[in-house]
């Protein structure tokens, strides 16, 4: 806890306190004692953190919280758009090969162990293809 105390307050101090308690309609002086570790009597809500999070755009905070539940804090990075029809047809091509997994591992009644790694596998690449038409239908 000690380090997310420490990362929220950091990150007020340097983004300017004066400068994003406006940003959070708040005075600078309260964003400051909210944030300060070493002063028991007052404490962030979980509005401020995330407007501390949203105008400084320095995740730290949110980097310790994670760490400090075992969890790493990774930047999401959008696959690259393609034409929609493009995208649209490689979702389906996903999708058909999950189904033939799905089926081939039920031929029998019984699904082996190599065989929910090739459905967990199947299941990825939809997943991924997913994000790739979501992406292009952002940039269509």
């Amino acid at each position: 806890m000690e380090d997310f105390l420490r990362a929220t307050h950091a990150t007020v101090k340097e983004a300017g306190a004066e400068e994003l308690a406006g940003k959070m309609c708040m005075a600078h002086v309260s964003l400051l004692q909210r944030s300060n570790p070493d002063n028991a009597a007052h404490h962030l809500t979980i509005e401020h953190l995330f407007g501390i999070l949203l105008h400084t755009e320095d995740m730290r905070p949110l980097m310790a919280l994670a760490d400090q539940f075992g969890f790493e804090l990774v930047p999401k990075i959008a696959p690259a758009p393609k034409e929609l029809t493009a995208s649209l047809v490689h979702v389906g091509k996903e999708v058909a090969e999950l189904t033939l997994a799905v089926h081939e591992a039920l031929a029998d009644n019984h699904v082996s162990g190599s065989e929910k790694g090739d459905i967990l596998t199947e299941i990825g690449h939809v997943r991924d293809s997913l994000h790739a038409l979501e992406s292009s239908v952002k940039a269509a």
